[in-house]
């Protein structure tokens, strides 16, 4: 009736809306022409980075930070990857050490890198593990061991996520999918409201959510979900064609 838990597509500490900015993935200021050079070229971005370089002490962490940030929407994430690194070792604020850890471990989890992508969430929490990014980082955290098959500690970290933050809805959801994955359904489908009564709705929770009320004998409401799974998925795919047709006429 339901979807494999293979399916699941977990939160990656980059759905925030207004007014958070922690991790605001729109291009920085890059500092080229627009008319002489595409400014998201790779050799671009790469030489702003090297602008950077040298010497080291006069490194601008928080523009590294945007650099790498930009790697990541163009889906580079090896240079993602080096550039955030470079920010956290030169920054001297450990809210930007902080955050381009964080997004180091996003960056190295669509590369599959987990083991990787774990080290830096840990590096992120070593900093402080009651900020404003550690509710971020613990979900993460949770998603990169789920995938790295070290799942009971995986729930742990969703736990401790929502802990910090409980208005983090995200988080809710990946508690409910670990806990789902325990076979602990009745809390896992009040973790997933939790999240929906947040503002976090999509078709993937939908379907999980379902499986929670399979799992408990509501095959009538599992169905339901499954209805408006669809139909959510559908409406969502409507929206992404229509905002293609407006790019290209614009």
């Amino acid at each position: 009736m339901t979807d494999d838990s293979e399916d699941h597509r977990f939160s990656e500490g980059q759905g925030f809306s207004d007014p958070y900015e922690g991790f605001d993935l729109e291009p920085p200021e890059l500092a080229v022409d627009p008319d002489a050079v595409d400014p998201v070229d790779s050799r671009v971005v790469g030489d702003l980075l090297d602008e950077h370089a040298i010497p080291d002490e006069e490194v601008d962490a928080e523009s590294l930070l945007d650099v790498g940030l930009e790697y990541t929407r163009i889906q580079r994430f090896e240079e993602a990857t080096e550039a955030l690194e470079r920010a956290a070792r030169f920054a001297d604020d450990d809210a930007i050490t902080q955050e381009a850890w964080v997004n180091k471990g996003v960056a190295h989890a669509e590369l599959e890198e987990y083991d990787a992508s774990i080290g830096a969430y840990r590096e992120a929490l070593n900093i402080d593990a009651e900020s404003e990014h550690a509710a971020t980082a613990e979900t993460n955290l949770a998603y990169a061991l789920w995938e790295s098959g070290q799942s009971e500690q995986a729930l742990e970290h969703a736990e401790r996520a929502v802990e910090i933050d409980p208005r983090f809805a995200q988080a809710w959801y990946n508690r409910g999918f670990f806990l789902l994955e325990r076979g602990l359904a009745e809390d896992a489908i009040d973790a997933f409201d939790n999240a929906v009564r947040l503002g976090f709705r999509s078709a993937d929770l939908l379907e999980q959510k379902a499986r929670a009320h399979e799992q408990v004998g509501e095959d009538e409401r599992a169905e339901e979900l499954v209805e408006e799974a669809d139909e959510l998925r559908q409406e969502t795919e409507e929206e992404m064609i229509d905002q293609r047709q407006q790019e290209l006429r614009e």
